[in-house]
């Protein structure tokens, strides 16, 4: 399974929205800490100084930022008067949606860039939206159940693809071994249904095995074995909460041999079968 010593955030509910949040609020997150679920966020007003997957970054106005599950998160200082306004998704309810197909093309320019600036009228546009879901959430009972939830979410990455694609990014100069992780991840996104083989990646970086695996250990803080393991969990469970196939079919759709090798290989990963998880709330 996989483990790490630091204290980890999720929410209860499917989607929490908030559009007023300011630096009482983030005061309460000064201690570095993992976060499970997913969060989207707009920045309003003022500065914030805050560490994502250990890199600084100072979000001002309009900055929009993606905080994805398993992303070490510190808030560290701000100046002036901060709003933000925000929407996050539980990781048990990001665990019935597979994110990471739907939102394939620019996962890994999330991932190297968190934070964009946007355009006034883009982040005024973005603003209103979310004003809207707080309104509609108010004004209607239970209005978020799941399916309306994943809809939200789906046209959350469709916009946020769109933002990636229209936004020039400039991103600094890489270290050979930032290079070599960038590629990795974006080799597992295309591949991790397919392929869990370590020397399959390394073949294709031209590298070792063994030099892949240092270097992903140095940058990230887990083995390589781990993030691909996280793509393909993060699949599966995906697949189990969402779908009917059978855990036969899933398991021929992440390419095991048979339904006993995924079983074994998803309950040392979750810690429970495949059936199990699927019965689970």
């Amino acid at each position: 399974m996989l483990r790490t010593d630091l204290p980890q955030f999720d929410i209860s509910e499917n989607i929490i929205i908030g559009t007023d949040i300011t630096e009482e609020i983030l005061a309460f997150y000064k201690q570095p800490f993992r976060l499970k679920a997913g969060i989207f966020v707009l920045c309003l007003e003022g500065e914030i100084h805050a560490s994502i997957k250990m890199t600084d970054y100072y979000i001002k106005k309009n900055d929009f930022v993606s905080i994805l599950p398993g992303n070490i998160l510190q808030f560290i200082g701000q100046q002036g008067k901060v709003r933000l306004c925000f929407v996050a998704f539980s990781s048990e309810f990001l665990s019935q949606t597979n994110m990471v197909k739907f939102s394939a093309d620019f996962l890994p320019q999330v991932i190297e860039n968190p934070v964009i600036s946007l355009k006034q009228e883009s982040a005024e546009l973005l603003a209103e939206y979310f004003s809207l879901l707080v309104k509609t959430q108010e004004q209607i009972t239970e209005i978020f159940n799941t399916e309306i939830t994943k809809s939200i979410l789906q046209s959350m990455l469709q916009g946020i693809g769109y933002m990636y694609q229209k936004h020039t990014l400039n991103p600094p100069a890489l270290t050979r071994k930032e290079e070599i992780r960038k590629q990795f991840v974006g080799l597992v996104m295309q591949h991790y249904t397919r392929e869990r083989s370590i020397s399959f990646y390394a073949e294709q970086l031209n590298i070792t095995p063994q030099h892949l695996c240092t270097t992903i250990k140095q940058i990230t803080g887990f083995t390589a074995s781990d993030i691909i393991a996280r793509m393909v969990i993060l699949d599966a469970k995906a697949q189990l909460k969402s779908t009917e196939l059978t855990i036969q079919e899933i398991s021929y759709s992440l390419n095991f041999p048979n339904v006993s090798f995924f079983g074994k290989y998803f309950k040392r990963h979750v810690g429970m079968s495949p059936q199990a998880y699927r019965n689970s709330q």
